[in-house]
């Protein structure tokens, strides 16, 4: 238990309560702690080899749903996530059909690179859309997103505009 003191809070129960608010507040976006699925070194290694699946249906931070959208942005434990510093290309917004397959590429790449393990580092910031900021690190160390710019499935963010359609 915490109590507040005259002179600021002190902790009642010792060391157990300090781990367990410690383990709480790491789990949290924006808390610089990362969420590890799969990687070798982690404990958590129950996801490496599994694909996540594409996101679907309603409510997903109340379900604590874990799924890629498209190639820059997914759910983890129902948290919201962009990718920084990439841009992939649109799958329900496309300018265009080449847009349109090329995100749904993105989109399954990210998900197969996902699968040999990763972590989600929160940048500890919201993007414009009020998405959480990340990084995706695979368990060999790469940004995720670096790969995706290096394949031709994205470009760096901010960006140019989109080269993926024809200028009308």
């Amino acid at each position: 238990m915490i109590d507040k003191a005259s002179s600021g809070f002190r902790c009642t129960t010792g060391i157990a309560a300090f781990a367990a608010l410690f383990l709480a507040l790491s789990a949290m976006p924006g808390c610089g702690a990362e969420m590890i699925h799969g990687a070798p070194s982690a404990a958590a290694t129950g996801n490496a080899g599994k694909i996540l699946p594409v996101c679907s249906g309603a409510n997903r931070a109340a379900r604590m749903v874990t799924c890629i959208v498209d190639g820059d942005t997914g759910w983890e434990r129902g948290v919201k996530w962009r990718a920084l510093g990439v841009d992939t290309p649109e799958i329900g917004h496309a300018a265009c059909g080449k847009e349109r397959r090329l995100g749904e590429k993105a989109r399954d790449r990210l998900r197969a690179l996902m699968a040999g393990g990763y972590a989600i580092e929160w940048a500890g910031r919201r993007g414009r859309h009020l998405r959480e900021l990340a990084t995706v690190r695979l368990a060999d160390g790469r940004d995720a997103g670096k790969v995706l710019v290096e394949e031709g499935l994205s470009q760096p963010w901010p960006n140019q505009g989109n080269p993926w359609c024809p200028a009308r």
